[in-house]
This record gives C-alpha cells, sequence and structure tokens, in this order.
C-alpha cells in the first residue's frame, strides 16, 4: 500500500522515541542515532540479519508493521508478525530493510544493516613510489567494503560511515624543545577507495590501516603493515639572531630589523627533519636570487656583515636526490651608512656619569684608531675601539683642564675613509676632590 510521504514522515519525527530489540544475534548490535531530518529513529547494525527476531514492545495491542526500501515510506508494505502480550515480533531476512511500526497510529520508523552483506576484507597496504610526492603519498590498498547505505523516511539516499583509519608517524615542530618531535598521525576514511592519498610523513614509518569501526566494536578489527616507507619529504625551521652591543655612542637605527651599524654579526640557524640530506645558506644581493653570491653548506651559519647595503639571506634544504626541497624565508640584513661625530669638550671628575667621558659617535665603523695628545706632544690615550672613551686620566690620574688633540684614522661599511683631528677642551672641574698628574713637558 502506498502511504503519503509526507505524512509518513511527520508520523516519524513526531512520535516518541522507541525502539527494537533483536534475539538470534551473534555480536552486539550497534545503535545508531541518525540526524532527525532522516525520520528515522534509529539505524540497526546488525552482523548478520539471517534467522534473527526483531522485536517491538508497546504498550497497546494496536499494532501493525511494514517494510520499505529505496523508495521510501511512503512505498512500506505490510508484513507479517506475531503478538506475545505487548512484544510484536518480525523474522528478518537477509539483506538491509527499513521499517515502521505503527504503535496506536503513531509511526515508529528503522533502519536495519545486515553487515554480512557489507563485509569488510583488508589483505595488504603499500606506498605507491611512483605516485607519491613531496607532500602528499599515495598508498595502494589490496581489499574491499562496499558503500553502506540506508535511506531515509522520504526515500534519500544516505551513507554510514565505517571509519577507516590510516595510522602511521610523521614530525612536528617542537617550539618548547626547539627540535621536531614524532608524533603519531590518524586519518580516518570513509568510503572505502583502493587508492588512498596521505600527507607525505617526514620521517621513515611503516603505515597501518585498520578497519573498520562495526568490525572494531565486534573485537574483530582488520590491519594490515606496509613496508617501510622511506621518507622522501623535507622540512625544516631557521631563525636569524643578532649579537647585541650595548655602546651608548653608537648611533642606532629606529628600525628593529636585522642589521643596522657594521659590523653586525648574525648567527643563522637551521634544523630539519629526517629527509634533509642538502643544505645551504645563501646571499644575494638580488631579492630573488638570480644571482647568488655566497653559498656555505652547513646549517649553523656564524657571519659579520660588513659593507654598507641591503643583503638577503635564505636556507634551502634538499632529500637526497633533489626531488623534494625547502625554502625559508628571506632575511633582510641592512647595513646603514657610516657617520663619525667627534665632541670638542668634557668635564672629567666633576660630575659621575655627566659628560664626564671623551667618546665619539659612530656608526658602522669598520675600522678605527684614536690618539690623544697633550699640547707638548705628549700621548695621553690611544684606543682602536670606537665604544671605548678617554676618562681624562693619564697613568690613573686625572690631567689638568686645557686643550688637548684628537687624530683619528677609521673607515665605514660604505667604504669610506675618515681621516680626523682636532681640539679637546678639558673643561674645569673641582681640584680639590680630585688627584692631577701633569705631564712632563
Amino acid at each position: 500500500m502506498k502511504f503519503p510521504i509526507s505524512i509518513i514522515f511527520l508520523f516519524c519525527c513526531l512520535a516518541a522515541r522507541a525502539g527494537l530489540t533483536f534475539e538470534g544475534i551473534n555480536a552486539t548490535v550497534i545503535e545508531i542515532t541518525p540526524e532527525a531530518n532522516t525520520g528515522l529513529e534509529a539505524i540497526y547494525v546488525l552482523e548478520s540479519t539471517e534467522d534473527v527476531t526483531a522485536t517491538y514492545t508497546s504498550s497497546t495491542e494496536n499494532i501493525e508493521w511494514s517494510k520499505f526500501s529505496s523508495q521510501g515510506g511512503g512505498y512500506a508494505q505490510p508484513i507479517p508478525f506475531t503478538v506475545d502480550g505487548n512484544r510484536s515480533s518480525i523474522t528478518l531476512n537477509a539483506g538491509d530493510m527499513g521499517y515502521i511500526v505503527n504503535d496506536n497510529g503513531r509511526q515508529h520508523c528503522f533502519w536495519v544493516v545486515d553487515y554480512l552483506q557489507h563485509e569488510m576484507f583488508l589483505e595488504s597496504i603499500s606506498p605507491d613510489l611512483e605516485e607519491s610526492d613531496c607532500a602528499m603519498t599515495m598508498l595502494k590498498i589490496n581489499g574491499t567494503a562496499s558503500r553502506i547505505q540506508y535511506y531515509t523516511v522520504t526515500g534519500v539516499p544516505r551513507e554510514l560511515s565505517r571509519e577507516i583509519e590510516l595510522k602511521y608517524n610523521s614530525l612536528e615542530w617542537d617550539e618548547e624543545a626547539n627540535n621536531y618531535s614524532q608524533i603519531p598521525v590518524t586519518t580516518t576514511y570513509n568510503p572505502f577507495n583502493s587508492n588512498v592519498t596521505a600527507v607525505a610523513p617526514l620521517c621513515d614509518t611503516d603505515f597501518e590501516m585498520i578497519g573498520d569501526r562495526f568490525l572494531k566494536e565486534w573485537g574483530r578489527e582488520l590491519s594490515c603493515v606496509s613496508p617501510t616507507y622511506k621518507t622522501i619529504s623535507v622540512d625544516a625551521h631557521t631563525q636569524a639572531t643578532q649579537s647585541s652591543r650595548e655602546n651608548d655612542n653608537e648611533i642606532k637605527d629606529s628600525d628593529s630589523g636585522l642589521g643596522g651599524s657594521a659590523p653586525a654579526d648574525i648567527t643563522f640557524t637551521a634544523i630539519t627533519s629526517d629527509g634533509v640530506a642538502f643544505t645551504e645558506w645563501q646571499m644575494s644581493k638580488d631579492p630573488d636570487f638570480e644571482i647568488i653570491d655566497l653559498r656555505f653548506n652547513e646549517e649553523n651559519l656564524n657571519y659579520t656583515f660588513r659593507e654598507q647595503g641591503t643583503i638577503y639571506v635564505r636556507f634551502v634544504a634538499a632529500n637526497d636526490n633533489g626531488s623534494c626541497d625547502w625554502t625559508s624565508e628571506t632575511y633582510e640584513i641592512s647595513i646603514g651608512e657610516s657617520r663619525l661625530e667627534c665632541p670638542n669638550a668634557f668635564s672629567p671628575g666633576a660630575s659621575v656619569g655627566v659628560n664626564d667621558e671623551w667618546k665619539v659617535s659612530y656608526k658602522s665603523l669598520t675600522s678605527f684608531e684614536c690618539h690623544i695628545f697633550n699640547r707638548w706632544g705628549n700621548l695621553m690615550f690611544s684606543t682602536s675601539d670606537p665604544a671605548v672613551g678617554w676618562d681624562g686620566k693619564y697613568k690613573g690620574k686625572l690631567v689638568p683642564a686645557g686643550v688637548y688633540f684628537y687624530v683619528i684614522k677609521a673607515k665605514g661599511a660604505d667604504g669610506k675613509s675618515y681621516n680626523r683631528s682636532g681640539d679637546i677642551n678639558i673643561i674645569n672641574y673641582n681640584k680639590s676632590s680630585v688627584n692631577q698628574i701633569i705631564p712632563e713637558e
């Protein structure tokens, strides 16, 4: 008998939740709650439906049973059943089927799956080396597992997921450990396919396929393991760290990027994944690296930048045959133009920390030589470090106030040469609070 689908669907949705029980089964019945818009109260997955009895318990004796297939509940056909008090029962046949129980005018709709009709077989799994690439690994599966379909009350096909799992190992960057750590990876597949893809592992690993969710529930899950797969994928983690100089007389750029005042000492570090066989730090004046000026075949590199201008640095890694490679972000190192400014007065011993030392202001000087003399030509102080200043002392004691002379030779990162000379005026200080030494003429 054909019933209007809309009426069947409405009654199934409005009916208070009930359920079926089963006798003659060998394994636990797996009950799945479907979406409300299917019109079904439950989906039951049985290991086999052959010679199984399904029973519905009601509070009345006004019961009718019908069954439906892919056409939906509107084409449900009445079926015979037995009654024992408030229990009504039917005997299931092999195969999947939908059932409607009319309980005193209320429709209760169910779908029963005969797993034996969709039984999964799994024999082997192996990587397909020809079809795999740096990003994805292709796997060939020798086995079968047909789709498990059910139908809503309105005849719409849906599918139960088998939740077939693929397990293997890969690497993941661990910020806390500052290294790669091995991690398990699990990917779930549905439907079953004889060819599946997985995100390429970063370490050698075995692939294990396990299935399915129903066999697992019954304690009979299948498993097969591939031969060990040798990774071809590569990955790396890089960073650049610049050594800082806390020189109060060195002119700093407002930009917080790498470089600034030369010489700039920068350490480049790279940590690579297992598949990396070739490593190289590359330096170029071209941001596109069409011309590579310097190459360093090492993972950790200490380099001092001494020339004014912008240099681009990147790290490249590859596997043993070059089929997979990895390129880091580009580090931009900008070295500024050189500068040299010389003060002409200071007051040592007058106020600690306030203009009590003679220092040049500088930037990007790659060589420096400074000599300070008194008016008789005696050498008072010498330094080859522009960060070092003169405290106004000679042989441990302050020199008298007056005029002194400096001679500086320096060279900048931009190639500029400096030949400077000039006066240094030592301003009077509190003579009673210091010891002085007056160099002999």
